[in-house]
């Protein structure tokens, strides 16, 4: 299960309003459903793929009309001989001398596939999750649980229900929102919780506008197939 945390994802809890809420927030697969917002910070090799030299995670609930933490993972990974660890390709504020210190790919990405149990529906949240879903395939070997959840992206989903903003990378929904923007940004962390805030504040703007009515809906404007639960891959890998 992923390690309780103690404080709400962002901060302070986002309580439903009486009136305006309803639909997505009260639809019952939504509320079964445990959302963990992901983000790597990676290096890529010439001649190789992204690979992955931090991760961090931040799992929550709708529970009683607000969001609850249900979790917090990171980790640096230490990256293999193949892309060799410069201090320009460490995350700011990180020496190569700690990322060469860090747990190996199959350790990181172990203890963080561990954190996940059979008995809970997830849904992975990344700001343009195609980045993180194509480095945790490319990992599966290490976190086969986390290969299977499928994700839901911040961009499609901030498209649909904020038409006509100039851009839609994670700085300009941050000076939408009015989030502050993190000391450490491009650490796994900071980016982590900034995502949160996003996503949360995107599921209030679905919930006050009706536009959304339930996590099938959602999931059709916004959601990713993880690549293993592609017809293509049934059967190859079995967990």
């Amino acid at each position: 299960m992923i390690t309780p945390a103690h404080r709400t994802p962002s901060g302070t809890e986002h309580a439903a309003t009486e009136d305006g809420m309803g639909g997505l927030t009260t639809d019952p697969a939504f509320l079964d459903t445990t959302y963990v917002v992901i983000d790597f910070e990676s290096a890529t090799p010439r001649g190789y793929p992204a690979q992955p030299i931090e991760v961090a995670v931040r799992a929550l609930r709708y529970e009683n009309r607000a969001w609850t933490a249900a979790g917090r993972f990171h980790s640096l990974i230490r990256p293999p001989a193949f892309a060799p660890v410069t201090s320009a390709t460490v995350p700011p504020g990180v020496t190569a001398d700690e990322v060469r210190a860090a747990p190996e790919p199959p350790e990181a990405m172990g203890a963080l596939d561990r954190r996940f149990t059979a008995d809970r529906r997830y849904l992975l949240v990344a700001q343009h999750a195609a980045t993180e879903a194509n480095l945790i395939h490319q990992q599966r070997d290490h976190c086969p649980a986390l290969a299977r959840i499928d994700l839901l992206d911040t961009i499609p989903l901030a498209k649909h229900l904020l038409p006509g903003l100039p851009a839609y990378n994670l700085d300009t929904l941050l000076r939408h929102f009015a989030i502050p923007y993190p000391a450490d940004r491009h650490r796994a962390t900071a980016d982590v919780d900034v995502t949160t805030d996003v996503f949360t504040r995107l599921i209030t703007l679905a919930d006050e506008s009706a536009r959304i009515t339930d996590l099938a809906a959602l999931l059709k404007i916004a959601g990713r197939t993880a690549t293993l639960n592609q017809p293509e891959h049934h059967g190859l890998f079995d967990l």
